[in-house]
């Protein structure tokens, strides 16, 4: 894909609107059931297609992706679950572009390398497809201005797909907040700290580990996610740390991020990895490699308002999963690590307390609402409440609660940090991806027990 090219290309298309789009978006035969395609079904999106076929309001019409062993599974899966046999596009890399041209799909879910997510998500809004899209960094700032582009150019509703901001504590946070238990919000920590090794090599033949190979000579996300690692040196996947926090200090709507500065450290995990495994060794070809990604990556942001949020990428080292919030404000502090809380006045003096109560008192109306939904849904039942985000706001016609403003100033982390290193550590200035609108834009994400 010439990345580059395309973005010219859009770029050079039809004057922009500067104000907000308006919602120019109609579904086809019911309002009340959405004819859904799937572009990308590998891993994840396999687990997104599980989710939607659990529910009465969509009917999925179309599966795509290069592997066509993918597109019988995914095919069968739909009709198992009793509704007609779907749409195949399975013909090379852009017959996704058939897809939407289709008459028979309203909205789509992109699941596919990174590389792929915004020249996919530009062409299904210039479709009229609405779009969910699934996470991933930028790989530079014109990239970012295409996406918001297009956006303004046509007003398809367009929704970024993180999970994370629906993580059951992290709601009750959102809760905590929003009540001020914290007092001002001063200071806030997250990030991706998460040992991917085994997600970066296998063998060829598995999902996860048991070899050291990548690109041609492996399968799924091996097979494209580690050349990142090979060729970049950044904060590779920051929205999953940086997104939850980000709606505690109304990024974007009312608030904003300035700059930010990043540093990575040296890189030896995942050489270490590939001469320590057994299909390994010094002798591997892929021993003699040098990764670019430092295995710590971190990052500071100073927001419009004063906030700072420290961001960890942690991904090629042996570690326990976490990514590491903390939420610091005038009145206390909590921290995901230690299931700790703080509050000043009703915590024992300079003692931790265990955030339990805090949790069960602050619980979420989404999470009391739908919390039996959510059993077997990915990641905690993460996954099943950004796809009813998105499900419920294009049926009522409503903005998404994570839109394209929030999804460019979170994946924007991943090139502004690659410059930051790149230059030492220098500041790098956010761009205002809302045109000065952020000053203005009320905050609408997690009000109520809807989406």
């Amino acid at each position: 894909m010439q990345r580059r090219d395309f973005m010219v290309k859009t770029l050079a298309s039809a004057a922009i609107a500067t104000a907000s789009p308006a919602m120019t978006f109609a579904m086809g035969k019911s309002p009340d059931k959405i004819r859904l395609g799937f572009i990308g079904i590998g891993a994840r999106g396999t687990g997104q297609l599980a989710l939607t076929l659990k529910r009465k309001d969509i009917v999925v019409t179309a599966v795509c992706d290069i592997d066509k062993e993918r597109v019988t599974n995914a095919s069968q899966m739909v009709q198992d679950a009793g509704m007609p046999k779907p749409t195949s596009y399975d013909n090379g890399p852009h017959d996704y572009q058939r897809l939407l041209a289709s008459n028979e799909v309203d909205a789509v879910i992109i699941s596919t390398p990174w590389v792929w997510h915004t020249p996919m998500a530009i062409d299904a809004m210039e479709a009229k497809k609405a779009v969910g899209l699934e996470v991933a960094g930028a790989f530079d700032i014109q990239e970012c201005w295409a996406l918001v582009d297009a956006y303004e150019k046509t007003g398809t509703p367009f929704m970024i797909l993180e999970n994370v901001a629906y993580r059951r504590d992290i709601m009750a946070v959102l809760n905590m907040v929003r009540q001020n238990l914290f007092g001002e919000i001063i200071h806030m920590q997250g990030g991706y700290q998460h040992d991917l090794r085994e997600v970066k090599f296998n063998n060829g033949k598995q999902l996860y580990g048991g070899g050291v190979e990548f690109g041609e000579k492996a399968y799924s996300e091996a097979k494209w996610r580690t050349d990142h690692s090979l060729m970049r040196n950044g904060d590779l996947y920051p929205t999953h740390g940086l997104g939850p926090v980000a709606n505690y200090i109304d990024n974007n709507r009312g608030n904003r991020f300035v700059y930010l500065t990043s540093t990575a450290s040296k890189a030896k995990g995942l050489n270490e990895y590939i001469v320590e495994h057994p299909k390994g060794g010094k002798d591997h070809p892929n021993a003699e490699l040098d990764f670019l990604l430092g295995d710590v990556v971190t990052t500071v942001i100073k927001c419009a308002k004063g906030e700072t949020i420290v961001l960890t990428h942690d991904t090629n080292l042996p570690r326990p999963y976490s990514l590491g919030f903390r939420v610091q404000g005038t009145d206390g502090i909590w921290m995901d690590l230690n299931d700790g809380i703080y509050i000043e006045g009703t915590s024992p003096p300079h003692e931790w307390e265990k955030d339990a109560a805090y949790m069960k008192q602050y619980d979420h109306p989404l999470w009391k609402k739908y919390e039996s939904d959510t059993q077997g849904a990915g990641h905690g039942g993460m996954d099943f409440f950004v796809i009813h985000a998105f499900v419920e706001a294009l049926k009522a016609n409503e903005p998404m609660p994570m839109d394209v403003y929030d999804c460019v100033s979170w994946a924007a982390v991943t090139c502004l940090t690659e410059q930051s290193i790149a230059n030492g550590s220098e500041p790098v200035q956010f761009p205002d991806f809302t045109r000065g609108k952020w000053i203005t834009r009320k905050p609408i994400f997690g009000f109520d027990d809807r989406y």
